[in-house]
């Protein structure tokens, strides 16, 4: 029987046909759809790059807008230097982040891309005062897809 066995296994051996490896066809099929794959997925996470570094720009203006919150109250009048609000400097290695305008009833912050044709959102933050209540307000403004900061006044 063990004999009988082992000629059927070695004769099953011999028939089959090399059946060794993928036909062209089935490696172009594969590689076309890795190709529609990645053409849809590379351009959604790139966006989600772009997305992070605005909103690592949104943040460091919010910090620069609570700081002048913060100075103000000690001061008749909003910091006009990085170094009067005794923070370091906001930029980023995507932007630059600037103090534009301090005067005693506002102060303006500028993100302005570095690279120009990144289609990086500009952002200007606004702190002011309200002279009745005596309250600061702080807002931030887009202008997308932009190099230019958006409209200043608060």
């Amino acid at each position: 029987m063990k004999t009988n066995l082992q000629a059927k296994l070695i004769q099953h051996f011999a028939n089959k046909k090399g059946n060794k490896g993928f036909t062209l066809i089935e490696l172009l099929v594969v590689v076309i759809i890795i190709g529609i794959l990645a053409a849809v997925a590379l351009p959604s996470m790139l966006n989600q790059a772009n997305r992070a570094r605005q909103s690592a720009a949104q943040s460091q203006v919010g910090a620069v807008n609570r700081a002048q919150q913060a100075y103000r109250l000690e001061a008749p009048q909003f910091a006009p230097a990085y170094a009067d609000l005794q923070i370091a400097d906001a930029s980023t290695e995507d932007y630059t982040i600037a103090i534009a305008v301090s005067t005693a009833i506002a102060g303006e912050t500028t993100a302005v891309p570095i690279d120009t044709g990144s289609g990086l959102s500009a952002y200007r933050g606004c702190v002011s005062v309200d002279a009745a209540t005596g309250t600061t307000d702080s807002e931030i403004a887009e202008n997308p897809g932009n190099a230019a900061a958006p409209a200043a006044g608060c």
